[in-house]
């Protein structure tokens, strides 16, 4: 069990690198990625998207700046995927790209003030370099702790060295999932889900002021017609715990379905008007959705 009013961390292992790098790489990445690439800078991170043309999510993951690189912190078993979308846009640009997931490792702190041994500041995004570590605080929120990208055989010194508990991926799990915070392709569809039904305007993973990138046109067009009528919100259940892709349902009428799960609790995608709607059963199971605190609906 996690160790309570404690900071812990956890490594990982499900997460991969990719190196953007070249004189053109952030002019490349800007026309792609839902947030602006010029944010992006050795003391500030971001999260963002790429889509399809058609404005459906293809993969999520966090931009992060080391000297003349851009490090892309992503779902480890779709980076080759990513990589192979990314280099068919590549076309004359000046760009090298890299899987690195075999060189960095990604891990994550959070509990009680994670950003505090790393002395961050207390703003999402907020990134630092101590020795060979990439540290930042999760830029899609505060409570979601601080993320560490760092070389394999440099990672457990840094954290060893910290009055942090370590824990297994389930504590983090459970801490993601309280926080509504989707996991890739555990949580979003691959050319259907939309960013806006799974939070990323509120977790500052949409730029509006940007300009253009693939698909913006059919996100802009869900934000100021008021199309979304599903939202991504926590769940908790008792008993059986419900498989992904469950449908969720009142009496008869399919509202929702169920997405990633641990222990008692799990994300589930359910029509907006029927989130106060009781009994809402995914196959034999009870659930009850939990709206977070920065959800806007």
């Amino acid at each position: 069990m996690m160790p309570m009013h404690n900071t812990n961390y956890t490594i990982l292992s499900n997460r991969g690198v990719i190196e953007v790098s070249g004189d053109d790489r952030k002019h490349f990445l800007q026309g792609l990625i839902s947030n602006d690439i010029k944010q992006v800078s050795p003391t500030h991170t971001i999260y963002a998207a790429l889509l399809t043309p058609q404005g459906k999510y293809l993969f999520d993951f966090f931009v992060i700046e080391i000297n003349t690189s851009i490090y892309i912190d992503c779902e480890r078993s779709r980076a080759r995927d990513l990589l192979k979308k990314l280099a068919i846009y590549k076309l004359r640009a000046k760009i090298d790209l890299v899987d690195r997931s075999q060189d960095f490792q990604i891990a994550a702190v959070f509990g009680k003030n994670p950003h505090v041994p790393f002395k961050l500041q207390e703003r999402t995004g907020h990134t630092k370099r101590i020795s060979e570590s990439i540290v930042y605080i999760d830029p899609r929120l505060m409570q979601a702790g601080v993320r560490i990208l760092s070389p394999k055989s440099k990672i457990e010194k840094l954290l060893n060295t910290l009055p942090i508990s370590k824990v297994n991926l389930k504590d983090f799990d459970v801490q993601r999932i309280s926080l509504g915070l989707p996991d890739g392709t555990r949580d979003l569809v691959p050319e259907k889900s939309i960013l806006l039904e799974s939070g990323f305007e509120e977790l500052n993973g949409i730029d509006w002021n940007k300009g253009c990138y693939m698909g913006q046109e059919l996100t802009a067009r869900t934000k100021y017609r008021g199309l979304v009528k599903k939202r991504l919100v926590p769940v908790s259940f008792k008993g059986k715990a419900p498989t992904p892709g469950t449908p969720i349902t009142v009496g008869r009428k399919q509202v929702g379905e169920m997405r990633s799960t641990v222990g008692n609790t799990g994300l589930a995608l359910i029509r907006v008007d029927d989130i106060a709607s009781t009994p809402l059963s995914a196959a034999e199971t009870i659930i009850k959705p939990q709206k977070p605190n920065w959800v806007n609906f």
